[in-house]
């Protein structure tokens, strides 16, 4: 048996699956590696595959179906699911397993440091959704509505709740703003409902970080990682991926002004009230407290650059959208 693990891996866990895997597969599989929590590579004599962990039996079949109809309408910028185990479903210490295409990785990996990276995501999200609409009325009772307004809610109350670490690191100046940011974009999201409730409605992503869209060796650029779908309408998916390409545009709104399919949502009073919001500071500071990982130098620097670094171009662009919402 050859097996690769990584180091943070429970080595006795992954002894159990790969034997497992070895009994349930129609393919003898010749090792394993983690890639993350739930997600395995392995490799076969001839072809890698991508082993993905569901928590619930449903939650795969929605996936598989999912994906299945995405190919059959047109969309095939994403892998496709393979049925390899020899008496379904694969259920191993309470996770459902699916095995998915190993998608061959470029040499020159996908972020959004680069503008061209920026355009080609914003047309294959916009792909995703001109075909996920064709389809959206079959999983209206299995894919939750998209809330924007409750998500933010709950992403401010949990900052909240970790004000007395993030003090010890943030000028407390920084901290009222950023709540100040916060509590107008909410508010003015609160008023603007029908921004956010009105359209056409698709299947939104939900997860529209750099690190789910994949540039595969022929240079083709794939959409990956379903986990967060859900029923809605495209500028909510949109808004998510404009505030993840702010921080390359410097905070520009000049910059942003330039994107053909961001421009016609800057006239939305909707929409810049979601650009106000502070999403990724709180995110990221939540996920740090809730992790201990604040306690490490190299991602706490990354975290000070994010709140305080970028701090006076972000007050500017702040101010620039408060002044067009009115």
């Amino acid at each position: 048996m050859n097996m690769r693990i990584n180091n943070d891996g429970d080595d006795l866990f992954h002894n159990r699956l790969f034997s497992y895997l070895q009994k349930q597969l129609a393919i003898p599989i010749e090792e394993i590696r983690r890639i993350r929590k739930q997600v395995f590579s392995f490799k076969s004599e001839t072809t890698d595959y991508i082993l993905k962990g569901f928590p619930t039996y449903p939650r795969l079949k929605v996936q598989e179906e999912f994906i299945t109809l995405l190919k059959q309408e047109g969309f095939d910028k994403t892998y496709s699911f393979y049925q390899l185990a020899k008496y379904p479903p694969l259920h191993f210490e309470n996770t459902f397993y699916s095995c998915l295409q190993y998608l061959q990785p470029s040499d020159d990996s996908f972020t959004f440091h680069k503008r061209k990276n920026q355009l080609e995501g914003l047309d294959v999200l916009d792909e995703f959704h001109k075909v996920t609409e064709k389809f959206v009325h079959h999983f209206q009772q299995s894919l939750p509505p998209f809330k924007q307004l409750e998500k933010w809610n709950e992403r401010t109350a949990v900052f909240l709740n970790h004000l007395p670490i993030i003090k010890y690191y943030v000028q407390k100046e920084i901290i009222n703003e950023l709540l100040v940011w916060a509590d107008w974009s909410l508010k003015g999201i609160q008023r603007e409902t029908h921004f956010f409730t009105s359209g056409k409605k698709v299947i939104l992503h939900g997860d529209v970080a750099h690190h789910n869209f994949l540039r595969t060796k022929n240079n083709e650029l794939f959409l990956i990682d379903f986990d967060l779908i859900s029923l809605g309408f495209p500028h909510s998916d949109i808004l998510q991926y404009t505030n993840r390409i702010l921080p390359y545009l410097r905070w520009s709104f000049h910059e942003l002004v330039s994107f053909d399919k961001i421009r016609p949502f800057l006239h939305e009073k909707g929409f810049l009230f979601g650009l106000g919001y502070p999403t990724d500071i709180f995110r990221e500071w939540n996920r740090a407290i809730r992790e201990k990982s604040y306690l490490e130098q190299g991602k706490m620097q990354i975290l000070l650059e994010m709140t305080v670094g970028q701090f006076k171009e972000r007050q500017e662009f702040f101010k620039q959208i408060q002044y067009l919402a009115g």
